[in-house]
């Protein structure tokens, strides 16, 4: 029996020791790659904003067999290192998907836990010395009107203190939905049109974008690349107008946000700035193959116009 117990004890330290090396192993190749990563997108553009649908706290804690407060607690803490990793990089804006209008068909313990999380990551800004230090300049986005009081308590206090800053913009989608963005945006316009403060032929492109959130004042710009984790291909309405209208780039991966990763950054931000090259590289072909046409036409020869040119 004693030499079984001793058997077991060496099987399992030599596994424990195996996984320790396993790990460091891992660890080591990991940090090298992130390293090498990081260096080659700073060599290119860095998106100006990155907006993040932060999916799968809930299946994350559901394959731990854990609350789905757990879930939500652990993607809280990887939000605080994703901010971190984009004022490093060079983003200037990030825009995170916090809560949806959809969410509100959640149970409402579930809910109320949202909040309060939410509340308290707030006032944790507000207290942390590094928002200042960084400029960080905090805003909601979102109909607050169905927000509880003590979360819009805490949405005050963070963009009153912070509303000076303009090194880095972080903007917090609560209680957003991108329809019904654009829904208010026209219903303002459009009092201000019945009221005679504008005119229809004012009503552009322009215009539209300066009554998105949050209106009053700067509305979010367009976003250059945005972000889903947790496997789903789906932007599930965020901001739609921002996005469709830049054509920005689109990154979906699979990492539940709990397990989102700074290497996982990086390689979205390599799918932008690989995009940003396909189109300066198409933008150059057509402009090669249309002085080549007007240099034919300058000597006189005639030239099919090639169907290229009209694609």
């Amino acid at each position: 029996m004693t030499n079984l117990k001793t058997s077991l004890y060496w099987k399992r330290a030599l596994w424990a020791g195996f996984r320790f090396l396993k790990n460091l192993t891992f660890s080591v190749f990991y940090q090298r790659y992130e390293h090498r990563l990081e260096k080659r997108i700073r060599n290119s553009e860095i998106p100006n904003h990155i907006a993040v649908i932060m999916d799968g706290n809930r299946r994350f804690a559901g394959h731990l067999g854990k609350t789905r407060s757990f879930g939500h607690a652990m993607g809280a803490e990887v939000t605080e290192k994703v901010i971190e990793w984009c004022y490093e990089i060079g983003v200037k804006q990030l825009t995170l998907y916090a809560f949806s209008t959809e969410n509100f068909q959640r149970s409402e313990e579930e809910v109320d836990g949202l909040f309060n999380l939410i509340s308290q990551k707030f006032l944790k800004l507000y207290s942390d010395p590094r928002t200042s230090e960084k400029e960080i300049q905090i805003r909601v986005i979102g109909d607050r009107s169905k927000l509880p009081n003590f979360l819009n308590e805490s949405i005050k206090k963070i963009e009153k203190s912070t509303e000076h800053y303009n090194k880095f913009h972080l903007n917090v989608a609560i209680a957003y939905g991108g329809r019904q963005e654009i829904i208010q945006a026209v219903r303002d316009i459009a009092g201000s049109v019945s009221s005679g403060k504008l005119s229809l032929e004012e009503v552009d492109e322009n215009l539209i974008s300066e009554h998105l959130y949050p209106a009053p004042g700067v509305s979010v710009p367009n976003v250059d690349l945005i972000i889903r984790t947790g496997g789903d291909e789906r932007v599930s309405n965020f901001l739609p107008w921002q996005a469709n209208g830049s054509e920005c780039a689109a990154y979906f991966c699979v990492p539940f946000w709990p397990e989102f990763r700074k290497i996982d950054l990086l390689r979205s931000i390599r799918v932008y700035q690989a995009r940003k090259a396909e189109k300066r590289q198409e933008h150059s072909y057509r402009v090669s193959r249309v002085v080549d046409f007007l240099k034919i036409r300058k000597y006189g020869e005639n030239m099919k116009i090639p169907e290229s040119f009209c694609q």
